[in-house]
């Protein structure tokens, strides 16, 4: 079972990996081009951003919690409950997404009031934030259909549409922002406009994929018909799961805050610094959800002890190859840094934050890939109590004490940073080794069914 459980794990993730690797790469190329129009742009769209993944973890309480209901069902071979769950998770985000988009739009000019930025660019914010946000219920749908085709295994045809999605959008940033041939240079809002048209293409190839070859046919009549009993189990995952992501991207939602106040140099710093980042954090993230779908199925089969063993070699894996790539990126962070910006101030802090990469980057492995297997258990209410516990009543207050009060500045913060993935990362290893998470598996599998595991 060791060696068909790696096999599953390279199966699974390296397609995982493409498709992070290529939304962490569209990440900076917008950022990238965005640079080309000025620095207070890349800021207003920043900020913006950071609005947007707080309501885009909102409609992950539907399709997280889905995907690892639907992992353990699969696991425990119980096919027509994976259908229900598959329907009812479409349906439920759906609506949610309308109901967010509609909340974007009307709110965009309040909500970017809240982080104080200069007049110019606050109508450049609200664009952008107006056009992408008002999108959110195709990216509601995109999101939960592409996790039920990735839980089924099909991680493969995921990431050929997010290489479609991001060549789409790559190629609409560039004619909209450089205008060759004649097409008109909008700036911000065509990389808002090339964002949508991407996602409502890849919509359609996901729609198809659903259908021909998960071969999840779903019409209006399964899409009505969902018991409230799954979608209890479906938000006793999806809630805490969410709940947890919510409450980081709350916490980063206040630390650009305090940046802001520290001048648009020190948040284009921290923007740039962390486009670079997201190259080393897409391995972990590409393991941990590879790791999710083996240990789902794996508990739901009822093999607990392979899973407990799975996470020890997913996490081994994990920081060998994070630390490689911050190695890499140690060698050469000034020339990265300077694709970005000229700006001698922002490539020298930059390129020093950097290099804290070799002290954050294995906490952050134990985060994303424990956490992970705890959330493939069920056991996603343990994270979301220590991620609130420790990021709002250690983290915040310190972000505020070093970054602002002691006037330590981004460095203070980033030190924040280090200390919140480490002091959660070993609260959670601890809770794993302690195999709580035994007693939190949704599913029982039959004991014929229970041969039908990965």
């Amino acid at each position: 079972m060791t060696n068909t459980n790696k096999l599953a794990l390279f199966t699974i993730t390296w397609p995982l990996f493409i498709e992070s690797s290529l939304q962490m790469a569209m990440r900076a190329a917008d950022t990238f081009m965005v640079s080309n129009v000025s620095d207070g742009a890349v800021a207003a769209v920043g900020v913006s951003n950071q609005l947007i993944i707080f309501t885009f973890l909102l409609l992950q309480v539907i399709s997280a919690g889905s995907a690892i209901v639907i992992s353990q069902y699969l696991g425990a071979n119980k096919l027509e409950a994976v259908r229900r769950f598959a329907a009812g998770a479409i349906l439920l985000n759906f609506i949610s997404g309308v109901a967010i988009s509609i909340v974007m739009v009307i709110f965009s000019r309040p909500l970017l009031g809240l982080f104080g930025l200069q007049q110019d660019l606050l109508g450049t914010a609200q664009t952008f934030l107006s056009i992408v946000g008002g999108a959110l219920f195709i990216q509601a749908l995109n999101l939960t259909i592409s996790a039920i085709v990735q839980v089924h295994g099909f991680t493969r045809y995921t990431m050929m549409v997010a290489i479609g999605m991001n060549l789409i959008n790559l190629t609409g940033n560039y004619l909209f922002i450089f205008g060759p041939w004649g097409f008109p240079k909008l700036g911000v809002p065509g990389v808002a406009i090339s964002a949508v048209i991407s996602q409502c293409l890849g919509l359609g190839v996901y729609i198809l994929i659903l259908r021909k070859v998960v071969k999840l046919d779903l019409g209006l009549k399964e899409l009505v018909r969902c018991k409230l009993e799954d979608m209890k189990k479906i938000l006793s995952i999806g809630i805490p799961t969410a709940g947890n992501q919510l409450s980081y991207a709350a916490s980063q939602i206040v630390t650009t805050y305090f940046i802001t106040s520290l001048g648009a140099e020190m948040l284009s710093t921290r923007i740039y610094t962390q486009n670079i980042m997201y190259f080393i954090m897409v391995l972990s993230i590409s393991l941990g959800r590879g790791t999710q779908i083996i240990i789902g199925r794996l508990i739901g089969g009822g093999e607990k002890e392979e899973a407990y063993r799975q996470l020890f070699r997913s996490l081994a894996l994990s920081l060998m190859l994070s630390m490689g790539a911050v190695i890499v990126i140690a060698i050469f962070r000034k020339p990265l840094l300077g694709l970005f910006t000229s700006d001698p101030q922002i490539i020298t802090l930059g390129a020093a934050l950097l290099l804290l990469g070799f002290v954050l980057e294995p906490g952050r492995c134990l985060n994303i890939v424990i956490g992970e297997a705890l959330r493939a258990s069920g056991d996603a209410r343990f994270l979301v109590i220590t991620g609130i516990t420790v990021v709002w009543g250690m983290c915040i207050p310190l972000t505020y004490l070093l970054g602002i009060h002691l006037a330590y500045g981004l460095m203070g913060i980033w030190i924040v940073f280090i200390l919140d993935e480490w002091v959660r990362g070993i609260i959670i290893l601890h809770r794993w080794r302690s195999r709580a998470w035994e007693k939190k598996v949704l599913v029982q599998a039959d004991a014929k069914e229970a041969q039908a595991t990965v």
